[in-house]
């Protein structure tokens, strides 16, 4: 295992140096064929890392005599930052990451890190699934190297900490990890908590150590990455659906032929039909381990007063970033669409 962790940490260091133009120790041609290298942050039983094999073996399949796929888990080329990065430049080819992640780089992106956007999961999902309206969003990073290429269900977001949050006035005084996210940020401390955005690769630790009380996430950061072993008062507020996305290298994609780049596609589209039907089932799972062997206690809450603590936020939000205003505009209709059928 040691050998390992060396070896994936020397591709790391390599893939760092590499410049725009690529370097001959990161070469991306292997035996004749161009390795297609994929980072991301879960491990190899997440819904995501199966979806990425699903990806993996349709390109294979369909263009095996020209690419192989290989896939790097766990954060193994970096926080999901860096690995944006890196597919920037050409060392890696695509990343899985949280829209939040790309707030940096296109404003419009900020949307998703707005608290309580959607109202249920079906407006989120038919949003999301909505190729056609998301087309624009997903090309708007073309300048900046890289292109999303579809997404995946990281389900809804919530509190979890050392000490229960039964109300909005529990997250007082408390440190909470937030994704590097400037609007997960100021929700944070509308509720009135400490903020502390840091990779997720850290949480556990930085948990277990008491640098943080606690974090936000969906509940399979309670299993996947262990964080239930530390953290036992997990608080359904509900605050965010905030998706995670396949981005590609820009150039990469656009020195594929025609027929190619509909290969990959269709790729990616059967990457998040898959990632969804598993993420239902990952779920479920992570609530009975969660429960049973890691002693987490799940609070149901007034989802309404942690509502009204950041309606401020949503309207900072709109007022400074007009370039999220059309696509909040059009996600309200979707959910009116949704709350008129209740």
């Amino acid at each position: 295992m040691k050998l390992w962790r060396r070896l994936f940490a020397g591709v790391a260091a390599m893939a760092m140096t590499c410049s725009l133009a690529g370097c001959a120790a990161f070469d991306s041609v292997t035996g004749g064929k161009r390795i297609i290298r994929i980072a991301h942050a879960q491990s190899e039983e997440h819904p995501e890392h199966i979806g990425m094999l699903a990806f993996k073996e349709i390109i294979e399949e369909r263009l095996g005599d020209k690419y192989e796929v290989e896939i790097f888990p766990n954060e193994l080329l970096g926080s999901a930052q860096k690995a944006i990065e890196l597919t920037q430049t050409g060392a890696i080819d695509f990343v899985v990451a949280g829209t939040a992640n790309v707030e940096t780089f296109a404003k419009s992106y900020e949307i998703f890190s707005m608290p309580y956007l959607f109202t249920s999961t079906d407006a989120y999902h038919e949003v999301m699934n909505d190729i056609d309206y998301m087309q624009a969003l997903y090309n708007s990073t073309d300048e900046s190297g890289f292109r999303v290429l579809t997404w995946f269900d990281a389900g809804t977001r919530s509190f979890y900490s050392t000490k229960p949050i039964r109300t909005p006035d529990d997250l007082k005084g408390q440190k909470i990890r937030v994704q590097q996210s400037p609007a997960s940020v100021n929700m944070v401390k509308a509720f009135g908590a400490a903020a502390s955005p840091m990779s997720f690769g850290e949480v556990y630790t930085a948990i277990q150590q008491g640098v943080i009380n606690g974090a936000e996430n969906n509940e399979l950061a309670l299993t996947n990455n262990k964080h239930g072993e530390v953290a036992k008062y997990y608080s359904y507020n509900q605050h965010q659906m905030v998706p995670d996305v396949l981005i590609g290298n820009t150039k990469f994609l656009e020195s594929l032929s025609d027929e190619e780049y509909a290969v990959f596609m269709e790729a990616a589209q059967k990457a998040t039909e898959v990632e969804m039907a598993e993420w239902v089932k990952a779920v479920e799972k992570a609530k009975q381990i969660a429960k049973d062997e890691q002693g987490v206690e799940f609070i149901e809450v007034d989802i309404q007063a942690f509502k009204d603590k950041v309606s401020g936020v949503q309207k900072e939000m709109l007022e400074n970033n007009p370039d999220i205003v059309e696509m909040y505009e059009h996600i309200q209709e979707v959910n009116r669409k949704y709350e008129e059928k209740e």
